[in-house]
């Protein structure tokens, strides 16, 4: 899978009850981009790249006007939720450049039923170029091996047809419609449903798809 890290080593889980914490920064490389946390100091970028409405149109959980300060308080959020390992929150970097072009992470980790969702965006510029497929093949690798969870899903509106061709190349099965499961911008939008299992990966990866 053209999204496998080819540099996880610096990610280090260790079980804490039931949840799995990092105690060392996760950094995870593919052929073109670095997977890394957020920083305070990416505050100012995040805004402005979350604050298009392009990137709003289909993500439920960023608003629009993006508001000053949600940034900073996402970020800070999702450093408290690695630690507890509740969540992964990753900037998705050019590798050569540092800029960020979106973000992606595994969020809800439920050690019990052993399962988490994918949720990512990618700024409009940076669209169409096969970032999004590497990014999501990168965080499946992440979760199928060193969160270990047993099953990822993802969502996505049905008018989002990008995401959906996305999802599936990487190996996501679709598992059902959820009518006018989410409002935006005022209309009830219909959301399909996707996952994949720790059993339908390990063929992908031994297939080297």
């Amino acid at each position: 899978m053209d999204g496998t890290p080819t540099g996880a080593g610096e990610c280090k889980p260790a079980a804490i009850g039931r949840a799995t914490v990092w105690t060392a920064p996760l950094l995870l490389a593919t052929h073109r981009l670095s997977l890394r946390p957020f920083a305070p100091k990416d505050a100012p970028e995040l805004q402005r790249l979350a604050g298009q409405r392009a990137v709003a149109d289909t993500m439920i959980s960023i608003p629009h006007p993006y508001p000053d300060g949600e940034a900073a308080r996402n970020i800070a959020r999702h450093a408290a939720e690695l630690r507890e390992g509740r969540a992964v929150h990753c900037a998705i970097t050019l590798r050569q450049r540092g800029q960020i072009i979106g973000a992606i992470e595994l969020r809800d980790i439920d050690p019990e039923h052993s399962q988490a969702e994918l949720s990512l965006w990618i700024a409009p510029l940076w669209w169409k170029q096969g970032y999004a497929t590497e990014a999501v093949g990168a965080m499946l690798h992440f979760g199928f091996e060193q969160v270990g969870v047993n099953r990822i899903y993802a969502h996505h509106m049905t008018r989002n047809l990008a995401s959906g061709r996305v999802l599936e190349k990487t190996g996501l099965r679709r598992e059902g419609l959820l009518r006018q499961r989410v409002r935006k911008w005022g209309v009830f939008e219909d959301v399909v449903a996707l996952a994949i299992l720790r059993q339908d990966w390990e063929v992908r990866a031994a297939d080297g798809s």
